[in-house]
């Protein structure tokens, strides 16, 4: 049996967009906390009841999207951390996921206090709650356009990544006999930044419930239809749950290292590796970071050859930056 590694590669698997989407977040949790701020301080001085609720409603997507600014800075800070033997590229994800179930639960209360507020109506200052409302829609906006171009995004080309096969994956195990190695891993293909799509759908969230908020209280204020502003506090909640849930799916997903309904790598990497004479007897696909997935390929061939040979031939999958190869010789294959 004779086995050849190559130590000493790179196991940085953030996205591409990394820094740029920690900037953008940091800006926008500024904007939302000036905001919060200024909407506490006032209610408190002018003894409002509605600027104070939409000061505190505002803090809880501030310290939702904190989470995914602290899990940019943390994967940054040890991307070069060897205890980290997969990289930090699976912050995000984590983060992604807290902030769904934060998200879920602000969801939740505002249905509960819409229910409340329906059963038992109080007065409502139209002029002073639409006002708020507009401002908050305004930052909320604004937010939105400092994260925009990558939400939920694009399968980018990855090629960008700076992690072309050639270096980039490099453990190459080049057994001479039938061994079988069980890693339980499986992965989801596509550049998509989970932890920035969460404070995206904060964003949005917030901005949907200002809209809302604003249709409801014109309406309230020209026909005196008061009961219109707690149903769409509802409706909104409900909304933003069914948003909480795909968040939640899409990022544990990730996490547990499943493969989504229409996943194709596996058959790529299939595609690209076998023939008459070479069979994969094990494969393993999973994501390590936003556009970045690693494999574990074992290969039956009755011909004696490098793993290297079998990496060249997943070369154009740009997706993989970290490959692992063993060539086992079976004759009879």
């Amino acid at each position: 049996m004779s086995i050849s590694s190559e130590m000493g590669h790179s196991h940085v698997f953030l996205g591409s967009d990394h820094q740029r989407n920690e900037r953008r977040i940091w800006l926008v949790i500024a904007l939302t906390a000036v905001m919060m701020v200024v909407e506490i301080g006032a209610g408190t001085i002018y003894g409002s009841m509605a600027l104070l609720a939409d000061g505190w409603h505002m803090s809880t997507h501030v310290s939702a999207m904190l989470i995914s600014a602290l899990a940019y800075l943390y994967a940054r800070r040890h991307v070069h951390n060897a205890r980290f033997t997969f990289g930090t590229g699976k912050f995000g994800d984590l983060a992604g996921f807290a902030s769904a179930i934060v998200l879920a639960l602000i969801a939740l209360i505002m249905g509960w206090e819409s229910i409340l507020r329906l059963l038992d109506p109080v007065a409502i200052n139209f002029r002073e709650a639409i006002a708020i409302a507009v401002v908050g829609l305004i930052v909320n906006l604004v937010s939105a356009w400092l994260l925009r171009d990558d939400h939920s995004h694009h399968h980018h080309g990855h090629a960008g990544h700076g992690h072309s096969h050639g270096h980039a994956h490099d453990h190459d195990h080049h057994h001479e006999h039938g061994d079988d190695h069980h890693h339980h891993g499986h992965g989801q293909k596509g550049g998509r930044d989970n932890n920035l799509r969460s404070v995206y759908v904060h964003v949005i969230a917030d901005a949907m419930t200002s809209v809302l908020a604003i249709m409801a209280l014109l309406l309230g204020s020209r026909f005196g239809w008061t009961f219109l502003d707690p149903i769409m506090g509802i409706v909104g909640g409900l909304v933003i749950l069914q948003w909480a849930w795909s968040l939640l799916r899409v990022s544990g997903a990730v996490l547990l290292d499943f493969i989504p309904q229409g996943e194709d790598l596996p058959e790529e990497i299939r595609e690209a590796i076998e023939t008459d004479e070479d069979r994969i007897t094990d494969l393993h696909v999973w994501q390590v970071g936003p556009g970045h997935h690693a494999a574990i390929v074992a290969v039956a061939t009755p011909v004696s050859r490098d793993p290297s040979f079998y990496k060249a031939r997943l070369a154009e999958i740009h997706e993989l930056s970290h490959v692992t190869v063993e060539v086992t010789v079976d004759k009879a294959a």
